[in-house]
């Protein structure tokens, strides 16, 4: 996937990859030579990595929903390569590579050219800069949180009613 093309889709919604643990919805925000960042729903801008990617898709007939309205002053990281983007999340919380067994969480320590640090609970974890497919930063969004919360609400809600109507 080379800059030109992707940009082709700058402000669309697309779809990366066909499915798996790796693919989202989003809006492709920017591309550069070897990197792209996309605005998803739950996971904020992620950074992807183009030589990892399998494919892109527009205007899929499942619809590919998505619901995110971008504030006037909506800024996120530009940088030229994706080393300078992953530099410059040094000491914030990261989500590197989004599932399966080789996704990571923690916070972002060092960065070199053959690999980055993360620190996770009791670990340090040193992963190749070859093997990040993708990166996203900081807090997941409101709504995911939000949602969580109006079902633990409910949840609780329910039982308190159905505490209550025991006692009756």
């Amino acid at each position: 996937m080379n800059k030109e093309f992707l940009l082709s889709f700058k402000d669309k919604v697309i779809r990366v990859d066909r499915g798996g643990p790796e693919s989202r919805i989003g809006q492709l925000l920017s591309a550069e030579d070897d990197h792209f960042a996309l605005l998803t729903e739950k996971d904020g801008v992620v950074y992807y990595r183009t030589q990892h990617i399998k494919s892109i898709t527009v205007n899929s007939k499942d619809g590919m929903e998505f619901n995110v309205v971008i504030p006037e002053n909506f800024e996120f990281s530009i940088a030229p390569d994706f080393k300078t983007v992953v530099g410059g999340l040094k000491h914030q919380w990261v989500k590197v590579n989004r599932g399966g067994p080789e996704a990571l969480e923690g916070i972002m320590d060092e960065v070199s050219d053959d690999f980055i640090t993360i620190i996770s609970k009791d670990e340090i974890i040193r992963l190749a800069m070859y093997h990040v497919r993708n990166i996203s930063y900081g807090v997941k969004s409101d709504n995911a949180n939000d949602e969580k919360n109006e079902n633990k609400d409910k949840g609780s809600k329910d039982n308190d009613n159905n505490s209550r109507n025991r006692r009756r």
